[in-house]
C-alpha cells in the first residue's frame, strides 16, 4: 500500500493523546487528513477538524481513500470492520497485540471487500516528500528525504535507521512501507516487494527482514525476476533457537525462519544480504 499526498485520510481514534500528536505531525507534513472518529464526541471539533461517531457516518459526509487506527487493541476488530463498511480500502493498523483472532477476521473481511491492509503492530508507511501515515519521523529532512530506495520494514526503529544511513550516503527515499512484526499481517513483504517494483519513482528496494515465519522466503521467487536491485538485512542472526525475540513473529522452530534459511533464499535470488544495516546503502551502489 502507498498513500500519496493527494489522497485523503480518516484518523480512527483521533481525539486520545497519541493520536491527537500524531494527527498534528500527519498535517503537517501535508497528509490529507480529513477528520477522526470518536463515538462519544461525534458532531464535535477536535484541533480544528470534525469527529464523527463512526467511519461510516464520515463516508457520508466527504471521500475517504484510507484510515489510521490508533485503538487499543481489543477495539481494532470492531473499528476496521466500520472502516470496511464504510468503503475505505486503505488501512492502517497502528495497534500492537491485537488478539490473532481479530486479525485474521479483519483480513479475511479485508479480503471480501478488495482492500489493504497495513499492519497491525506497524509504524506506519511514509511516501517521502508528500504523506506520511503512522507515527514516524518523516518530518526529518536527514531520515526521508525524496530519493529512489523503496524500504520494507518489519521494525520501525531499525528501517528507520536505514532510512537515515540511505540518505546520508545520497539516495533518498521513495517509500518507506512498515509491514509489522506480528506473524499474521495484512501486507507480507512479498506484498511490499510487488508494489515497489512497480512504482515508477523506485529504483532500488532495501528489505529489513527478521528472523521467524517465511517472509523473506516467500519474496525471494519474485525478487529474481526483478531488475530493480536488492539488498537486504535479516535480524536476529545470534539468536538461540527456539526463544521468541521483540517481535511476536520472531521466533524460529525446528529450523524454520532461521537466519541461514532466509540468507540462503534471498542470496539465490540475487540480493546482496548484508551483516548490519549500516551495510544497505553500499550493497545497493555496487
Amino acid at each position: 500500500m502507498i498513500v500519496g499526498g493527494n489522497e485523503t485520510v480518516l484518523v480512527q481514534g483521533m481525539t486520545g493523546r497519541q493520536g491527537t500528536f500524531w494527527t498534528g505531525r500527519m498535517r503537517e507534513y501535508g497528509t490529507g487528513i480529513i477528520g477522526g472518529v470518536n463515538p462519544k464526541k461525534a458532531g464535535t471539533r477536535h484541533i480544528g477538524l470534525p469527529v464523527w461517531g463512526s467511519a461510516v457516518e464520515a463516508a457520508g459526509d466527504v471521500a475517504i481513500d484510507a484510515t489510521v487506527l490508533f485503538i487499543p487493541p481489543q477495539g481494532v476488530k470492531a473499528a476496521a470492520l466500520d472502516a470496511l463498511a464504510a468503503g475505505i480500502r486503505k488501512l492502517v493498523i497502528l495497534t500492537e497485540h491485537v488478539p490473532v483472532h481479530d486479525v485474521m477476521w479483519v483480513l479475511a473481511a479485508a479480503r471480501e471487500a478488495g482492500a489493504q491492509v497495513i499492519g497491525p503492530n506497524t509504524a506506519g508507511i511514509v511516501t517521502a516528500g508528500e504523506s506520511f501515515v503512522g507515527f514516524m519521523p518523516a518530518s526529518n529532512p536527514r531520515i526521508f528525504r525524496s530519493g529512489t530506495v523503496g524500504v520494507i520494514s518489519r521494525s520501525g526503529s531499525l528501517g528507520t535507521f536505514v532510512c537515515l544511513r540511505l540518505c546520508q550516503a545520497g539516495l533518498g527515499i521513495s517509500h518507506f512501507i512498515g509491514i509489522g512484526g506480528d506473524p499474521v499481517t495484512g501486507t507480507t513483504t512479498l506484498d511490499a516487494v510487488r508494489i515497489l517494483d512497480a512504482d515508477e519513482h523506485t529504483e532500488a528496494i532495501a528489505i529489513v527482514g527478521e528472523i521467524g515465519g517465511s517472509m523473506e522466503e516467500a519474496a525471494a521467487e519474485y525478487v529474481s525476476t526483478m531488475t530493480k536491485p536488492v539488498a537486504a538485512f535479516i535480524a536476529g542472526a545470534a539468536a538461540p533457537e527456539g526463544r521468541r525475540m521483540g517481535h511476536a513473529g520472531a521466533i524460529v522452530v525446528g529450523g524454520k525462519g532461521s537466519f541461514a534459511s532466509k540468507r540462503r533464499a534471498l542470496e539465490r535470488a540475487g540480493v546482496r544480504v548484508v551483516p548490519t544495516p549500516a551495510g544497505i546503502p553500499d550493497a545497493l551502489q555496487l
